[in-house]
């Protein structure tokens, strides 16, 4: 009975985290100070779904999670353009989501960028010749970096944001 109680009203041990992707460990650290060298604060990141199958977004929302916790790394995602520096756009753009695109990326402050996740955003997916899909973003919005992928993984998502980040040339 004491044991039962214990378990009950006792300490629960807790399993500890080990991180084992060292690689993702390292592209964040290198992202926080180019974050911290270019805008000198942290980075605000909208995603704006555009007709996908949810892949890339799932692996977005990986990145908040505490597995990873991209805020450590100086990395936001917002609920408005408004404070957004970055639209990160999903999905092959699709008819009826064209005009909702191209309203998130105008009420975005400038300057302000566009990166296209996954391999229908970059215009290179499946579902790009479909009748009601006009293509990757690039139709309807100047893309300035694309993320490759089907999903791309948390750490090519980094690492991909590093990349933009060591090319705006600041």
């Amino acid at each position: 009975m004491t044991v039962l109680l214990s378990n009950i009203f006792g300490a629960k041990p807790a399993m500890r985290v080990v991180r084992s992707d060292e690689s993702f460990e390292q592209a964040g650290k290198a992202l926080k100070s180019e974050i911290a060298r270019v805008f000198g604060r942290s980075l605000a990141i909208r995603e704006v779904d555009s007709g996908s199958d949810n892949a890339a977004e799932i692996e977005l929302n990986n990145l908040t999670t505490p597995y990873y916790d991209i805020e450590r790394f100086g990395i936001t995602f917002v609920a408005s353009p408004r404070h957004a520096d970055i639209i990160v756009v999903t999905g092959a753009v699709t008819v009826a989501m064209a005009e909702a695109v191209r309203k998130t990326y105008d009420a975005m402050p400038q300057p302000g960028w566009v990166i296209a996740v996954g391999d229908d955003a970059c215009g290179i997916g499946i579902l790009n010749d479909s009748y009601a899909v006009l293509g990757g973003a690039d139709k309807i919005l100047t893309v300035d970096f694309k993320i490759p992928g089907n999903p791309p993984t948390p750490c090519d998502i980094m690492v991909g944001l590093l990349g933009f980040i060591k090319g705006l040339g600041v």
